[in-house]
């Protein structure tokens, strides 16, 4: 059985910094801010921003860069933002704590590599040692326990740590840490870098169902502003289906917002795909039940609670 962690304090909700942000009422705009890490699992965002003029008839993109989950959910819960690209996991805690928030696409499909340092051969080699992870709502942490667990090892054969991505890869080399699980490119560089070396890709272990990353949106700005959010939704999708193009255009849009060299970028988007970023109900359904098995949530959000996927519907049409 798993132990129960603490998350309350990554939650909260600053009612008074809201009141003093200077953020414009939802549709008062045609500007919709979403926030964002630089990893290259929120691609579409940058290509939907560096294409906006294709892309959107009235829309403007304006992306916020956070530099930890923690402060990207804080904005995005007060209502600084009107959305975000973030970990799926992070979310559906959100919205079980009562958050309006919807999400509408995935931000990638697969791009979540086990690195380990390079005398680890198995998952064996890895008791005892400490291994690294962005955040405990996180598609890595569960990656993670299921790895351990085919393995027949436990969760608690490990030590588990919390930390940001861009240190992981220098953590891996010094030794400080015998494996990390992470959102690309940070998986990539450590590669390149000859720090460690690929045990395996989320793909070994649950094909079609590791959500990590989802595109949400504010239930107040959706409501308030529906034109605006369908053509952004429809941008983001387009956007999206460029994103995976290992073109020259495409790779420097993607440098235009990830500070990597050329060859980084290609590793890494090898292993990512954008090319299907809509949201199915069975694999949320084997997320919902990871996260309550784990114990990381009580009452995760219901399919049709929390997934909004009518502007596929419309795509279709």
């Amino acid at each position: 059985m798993k132990v129960s962690h603490k998350l309350g304090r990554y939650l909260l909700v600053s009612s008074i910094f809201l009141s003093s942000c200077g953020r414009p009422s939802p549709g008062e705009d045609d500007v919709i801010r979403i926030g964002h890490l630089p990893i290259t699992h929120a691609a579409p965002l940058y290509f939907a921003k560096e294409f906006e003029d294709e892309l959107f008839d009235n829309a403007k993109v304006e992306l916020v860069r956070f530099g930890s989950w923690v402060e990207l959910m804080d904005a995005l819960n007060a209502g600084r933002i009107d959305g975000a690209s973030v970990l799926f996991e992070l979310a559906m805690k959100a919205k079980e704590r009562g958050i309006g928030l919807s999400a509408v696409a995935l931000g990638h499909r697969e791009g979540n590599a086990v690195v380990v340092a390079n005398d680890v051969e198995e998952v064996a080699d890895l008791k005892g040692e400490t291994v690294a992870i962005p955040h405990t709502l996180s598609a890595h942490n569960l990656l993670l326990d299921e790895m351990l667990e085919r393995e027949g090892m436990e969760y608690e054969d490990v030590n588990v740590v919390e930390m940001p991505p861009p240190e992981m890869p220098a953590a891996l080399s010094e030794g400080r840490i015998s494996s990390y699980i992470v959102a690309e490119p940070f998986g990539a560089l450590g590669v390149t870098l000859e720090a460690g070396h690929v045990l395996y890709q989320s793909n070994q272990f649950c094909p079609d169902s590791c959500l990590c990353c989802a595109l949400v949106l504010r239930d107040d700005f959706m409501e308030n502003a529906p034109e605006l959010t369908e053509e952004f939704i429809a941008g983001y999708l387009e956007a999206g289906a460029r994103a995976g193009d290992m073109t020259e255009e495409s790779l420097a849009a993607h440098q235009n917002y990830l500070s990597v060299d050329e060859k980084v970028l290609e590793l890494s988007l090898g292993w990512i795909t954008y090319d299907d970023l809509s949201i199915g109900e069975n694999e949320y359904e084997h997320l919902r039940q990871r996260l309550i098995d784990m114990q990381l949530s009580d009452v995760p959000p219901e399919y049709d609670e929390f997934i909004d996927q009518s502007y596929f519907e419309e795509e279709e049409m």
